[in-house]
């Protein structure tokens, strides 16, 4: 068993809204290539950042829309765990008081390719040294949990959360054999929504589209949501049989890194805002849109401004007579609203090195000590 020391952050008094959980990345992103890498060659990259990655691309994310999120993983001893720890509880608000951080444990990367407006990722690391479970069990009480399913006989520990009246969201994770096996299925027990992408969905379900996958999940969730990428998103209210289906938002798109992350985020803030599905579903859609305009993940997800910026020029496209702007401003017509009480800073984005910690803790509190893992 390691040692373990509770992390030295002063926790927000009260409930959280959302918490989180699983392994945190040391993300190196690069854009603007000309092609994939070639054995025997090298390759020039227009721009390159660093972000927290991992599980840390939904937490940014939910904290920048005002979500009060927890976070519980593992952090390691090295330089890149110093800066991701900074990053996270000082910069972008996150509650690390359920996190830890270990003696002779590193921290796992990623490098991210991004290509033809997807992105193709290199990764190394070990497994935490702690389960999941043990790190949420000292977590304070969220009003909303997201969990990975991993493979069936693993813990289960978001059924005990759910037992206590969190609202479980639950994403399938990336299956390397691709055999989806419908048995993970099993494991949604318990769960208020599940929120795979097409390939997941159909492969789970054995169906032919993205909207026959969300019915047949509708039978395991009472919300069944299918992101589709660039063809938008549909959802399945078992409750009620309501069926919802939003289309994509036309950007440019930089890098998808953590799209699925921010959509996840957004869809639980707006379910916690009690927003009806078509609400929901449309802002989720329009988060994870603004942030593939940059590169980096959990740094490019929205806040409050971007949201507004993004409003505020569509309406005004819209008066011009532009119809496809004007379609799209009744469609978020709703946003007029939900803009009212957030402040609308503008928030930072990833660069390309890792700063300075008197960049990211005027304080200069520095990261929070280290215990050994497996002593």
């Amino acid at each position: 068993m390691a040692i373990m020391t509770n992390a030295e952050q002063e926790p927000t008094p009260g409930p959280l809204d959302l918490l989180v959980t699983g392994p945190v990345f040391f993300d190196l992103v690069f854009t603007g290539l000309p092609h994939g890498p070639v054995a025997g060659t090298e390759v020039w990259a227009d721009g390159m950042g660093t972000a927290p990655g991992g599980i840390a691309n939904l937490a940014v994310a939910a904290s920048r829309l005002g979500t009060r999120t927890g976070l519980a993983a593992a952090f390691g001893d090295d330089a890149y765990a110093d800066w991701l720890w900074n990053v996270l509880g000082q910069q972008e608000a996150v509650d690390l008081s359920a996190s830890r951080r270990y003696r002779h444990w590193h921290t796992s990367v990623t490098v991210s390719l991004a290509l033809d407006g997807d992105r193709a990722m290199i990764s190394h690391g070990h497994d935490g040294p702690e389960p999941a479970g043990t790190l949420v069990a000292s977590a304070r009480p969220a009003r909303a949990v997201v969990a990975e399913l991993t493979g069936p006989g693993s813990d289960p520990w978001w059924q005990t959360v759910a037992d206590a009246g969190s609202l479980v969201f639950a994403g399938a994770g990336w299956d390397p054999d691709e055999s989806w096996d419908p048995a993970r299925l099993a494991m949604l027990e318990g769960c208020h929504a599940f929120t795979p992408n097409a390939v997941e969905a159909m492969g789970y379900t054995r169906t032919d589209t993205p909207v026959d996958a969300a019915r047949a999940l509708a039978a395991h969730v009472p919300l069944a949501v299918v992101t589709m990428g660039g063809d938008g998103a549909v959802a399945v209210d078992a409750s009620t049989g309501e069926e919802v289906r939003v289309e994509p938002l036309e950007v440019h798109a930089l890098d998808a890194t953590g799209a699925g992350d921010v959509f996840a985020a957004a869809l639980v803030t707006g379910t916690l805002q009690d927003w009806d599905l078509q609400r929901r579903l449309r802002f989720a859609v329009l988060c994870s849109a603004l942030a593939v305009r940059h590169f980096g993940g959990s740094l490019a997800a929205p806040g409050w401004g971007d949201i507004a910026d993004w409003w505020h020029g569509t309406v005004a496209a819209a008066r011009t007579g532009d119809m496809a702007a004007r379609e799209t401003a009744e469609h978020y017509e709703f946003l007029d609203d939900a803009l009212t009480g957030h402040p609308l800073a503008r928030v930072r984005r990833a660069d390309a090195t890792i700063a300075r910690f008197s960049d990211v803790d005027p304080g200069g509190s520095g990261p929070a000590p280290t215990v050994r893992a497996g002593d």
